[in-house]
């Protein structure tokens, strides 16, 4: 693939970070997106999906409202509604056609995203990283490549690391009626639209880092109860979740 100028570039990009309880990290990684993207072009916005924080993450990403020129806005749930829910309030508040996001909690470089930009050209939908290494402990790097392997044979998904939350995409693909999942499996719904578009994916390597504060929301009995109930309703209604015109040239394939 020949990289050149991209199109989040001259078209417009939404970046978004779902936060919950992030008050350590969320001001830097804002930081970092803001002064990787202000240089290179002014149709961009930043916004936090503030998922219910119960600790200083608004306090955190005040200072920021007053001095990133306008950049930023801040998304408030009352509550904690689940990460899936957290990224669809983020997509739905999206204005520009391009959309990125990463978690919030730090174990992923931001200023990455420079790595993703000059592959988002025309016939691609889906631009995702993929872990070169996992800095998580053994056992859940363990249930992550379970996870991985069980769902992308379930679903017939090609995409390698679902699990990756770095990922910058087409803002036709995530419009607010096509996605349901306000658990984790909003990124098996994301990848079953990529992959029935018509557009093609890529996959990029991405750094991963050691969490350094707060805990994983996957690994709690609601998150996990939910995921379980969302696993069987989207199996169930698989078929239904398909592009309106689908091309069998669609593709994956990994950039440099």
């Amino acid at each position: 693939m020949t990289l050149h100028m991209s199109a989040p570039l001259s078209e417009g990009l939404s970046v978004f970070f779902p936060a919950y309880n992030d008050e350590p990290s969320i001001a830097a990684l804002v930081q970092a997106v803001y002064d990787t993207l202000a240089p290179l072009t002014s149709e961009f916005e930043i916004i936090v999906v503030n998922d219910g924080s119960r600790d200083g993450t608004l306090a955190a990403l005040a200072p920021l409202e007053r001095s990133l020129n306008g950049r930023l806005r801040v998304v408030t749930h009352a509550v904690n509604r689940g990460y899936g829910a957290a990224l669809r309030s983020g997509f739905a508040a999206a204005r520009h056609p391009w959309i990125f996001y990463t978690d919030g909690d730090g174990q992923y470089d931001a200023r990455e995203l420079r790595d993703l930009l000059p592959h988002a050209v025309d016939g691609v939908g889906l631009v995702n990283g993929y872990k070169r290494t996992r800095q998580d402990p053994a056992h859940r790097i363990w249930i992550g490549k379970l996870y991985n392997a069980f769902v992308r044979g379930l679903f017939g998904i090609r995409l390698r690391d679902i699990d990756c939350d770095f990922r910058l995409l087409r803002r036709q693909l995530v419009t607010p009626d096509r996605l349901r999942a306000d658990g984790g499996t909003i990124c098996i719904e994301i990848a079953m639209l990529a992959e029935t578009s018509g557009l093609d994916t890529v996959l990029v390597p991405v750094s991963h880092y050691p969490r350094l504060h707060g805990s994983s929301q996957f690994f709690r009995i609601r998150p996990l109860v939910t995921t379980f109930q969302e696993l069987v309703r989207l199996y169930a209604s698989r078929w239904k979740v398909v592009w309106p015109a689908v091309s069998k040239s669609s593709r994956t394939v990994e950039g440099e």
